[in-house]
Protein backbone atom coordinates (compact mmCIF):
# COMPACT_ATOMS: atom_id res chain seq x y z
CA UNK A 1 0.00 0.00 0.00
CA UNK A 2 2.46 2.22 0.81
CA UNK A 3 4.54 2.37 -2.30
CA UNK A 4 1.01 2.64 -4.28
CA UNK A 5 0.16 5.67 -1.99
CA UNK A 6 3.62 7.15 -2.74
CA UNK A 7 3.20 6.56 -6.79
CA UNK A 8 -0.23 8.17 -6.57
CA UNK A 9 1.68 11.53 -4.77
CA UNK A 10 4.40 11.50 -7.25
CA UNK A 11 1.47 11.34 -10.15
CA UNK A 12 -0.15 14.56 -8.21
CA UNK A 13 2.86 16.53 -8.11
CA UNK A 14 3.02 16.83 -4.20
CA UNK A 15 6.03 18.39 -3.05
CA UNK A 16 9.27 16.89 -0.78
CA UNK A 17 7.14 13.61 0.55
CA UNK A 18 8.98 12.07 3.51
CA UNK A 19 8.21 8.95 4.55
CA UNK A 20 8.25 7.79 8.16
CA UNK A 21 8.34 4.30 9.61
CA UNK A 22 6.41 3.94 12.82
CA UNK A 23 6.75 0.00 13.45
CA UNK A 24 8.64 0.63 16.82
CA UNK A 25 7.43 3.74 17.72
CA UNK A 26 3.23 3.48 16.96
CA UNK A 27 0.18 1.12 16.36
CA UNK A 28 -1.76 3.43 15.10
CA UNK A 29 -0.13 2.41 11.96
CA UNK A 30 2.89 1.03 10.02
CA UNK A 31 4.11 3.82 8.10
CA UNK A 32 3.13 7.98 7.99
CA UNK A 33 4.35 10.29 4.75
CA UNK A 34 4.26 14.02 4.48
CA UNK A 35 3.77 15.69 1.82
CA UNK A 36 3.37 19.41 0.11
CA UNK A 37 1.26 21.06 -1.98
CA UNK A 38 2.24 24.62 -3.24
CA UNK A 39 -1.62 25.85 -2.46
CA UNK A 40 -4.75 25.22 -0.81
CA UNK A 41 -6.24 24.13 -3.81
CA UNK A 42 -3.39 21.95 -4.77
CA UNK A 43 -3.47 20.04 -1.69
CA UNK A 44 -7.23 19.35 -1.92
CA UNK A 45 -6.40 18.48 -5.60
CA UNK A 46 -3.77 15.76 -4.01
CA UNK A 47 -6.18 14.56 -1.26
CA UNK A 48 -8.85 13.97 -3.72
CA UNK A 49 -7.05 12.32 -6.30
CA UNK A 50 -4.96 9.81 -3.65
CA UNK A 51 -8.58 9.06 -1.80
CA UNK A 52 -10.49 8.58 -5.23
CA UNK A 53 -7.45 6.36 -6.82
CA UNK A 54 -7.49 4.33 -3.25
CA UNK A 55 -11.07 3.66 -3.43
CA UNK A 56 -10.65 2.52 -7.48
CA UNK A 57 -7.94 -0.07 -5.82
CA UNK A 58 -10.25 -1.09 -3.12
CA UNK A 59 -9.53 0.76 0.25
CA UNK A 60 -13.02 1.83 1.52
CA UNK A 61 -12.07 2.36 5.28
CA UNK A 62 -10.24 5.59 4.55
CA UNK A 63 -10.81 8.38 6.89
CA UNK A 64 -10.41 12.28 5.31
CA UNK A 65 -10.15 15.32 7.67
CA UNK A 66 -9.25 18.96 6.89
CA UNK A 67 -10.85 18.96 3.47
CA UNK A 68 -12.64 22.06 3.85
CA UNK A 69 -9.53 24.73 4.56
CA UNK A 70 -7.05 22.16 2.85
CA UNK A 71 -4.16 24.15 4.89
CA UNK A 72 -3.95 20.29 6.09
CA UNK A 73 -5.16 17.54 5.10
CA UNK A 74 -5.30 13.96 7.07
CA UNK A 75 -5.80 10.81 4.88
CA UNK A 76 -5.92 7.81 7.17
CA UNK A 77 -5.61 4.58 5.35
CA UNK A 78 -5.78 2.37 7.86
CA UNK A 79 -1.55 0.87 7.89
CA UNK A 80 -0.95 4.56 5.85
CA UNK A 81 -1.57 7.82 7.46
CA UNK A 82 -0.74 10.53 4.73
CA UNK A 83 -0.48 14.33 5.61
CA UNK A 84 -0.80 16.58 2.73
CA UNK A 85 0.30 20.24 3.98
CA UNK A 86 0.54 23.61 2.59
CA UNK A 87 4.29 24.49 2.99
CA UNK A 88 3.62 27.29 5.78
CA UNK A 89 1.91 24.52 7.59
CA UNK A 90 4.01 22.05 7.11
CA UNK A 91 6.97 23.79 8.38
CA UNK A 92 4.82 25.15 11.42
CA UNK A 93 4.27 21.61 12.70
CA UNK A 94 7.43 19.71 11.76
CA UNK A 95 5.97 16.57 12.00
CA UNK A 96 9.19 15.06 10.46
CA UNK A 97 10.93 16.28 13.98
CA UNK A 98 8.11 15.51 16.36
CA UNK A 99 8.68 11.87 14.59
CA UNK A 100 12.12 11.92 13.77
CA UNK A 101 14.27 8.39 14.74
CA UNK A 102 15.81 10.66 17.59
CA UNK A 103 11.95 11.49 19.51
CA UNK A 104 11.15 8.93 22.24
CA UNK A 105 9.18 5.86 21.32
CA UNK A 106 6.57 6.91 23.82
CA UNK A 107 6.09 9.47 25.61
CA UNK A 108 7.94 9.88 29.13
CA UNK A 109 6.83 10.63 32.61
CA UNK A 110 7.73 13.86 34.10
Amino acid sequence: MLDYILAQLDDAKAEQVVTIPLEAKAAVADAMVVASGRSNRHVGAIADQLVQKLKEKGFRDLRIEGMPQCDWVLVDAGDVVVHIFRPEVRSFYNLEKLWSANAPASPQAI
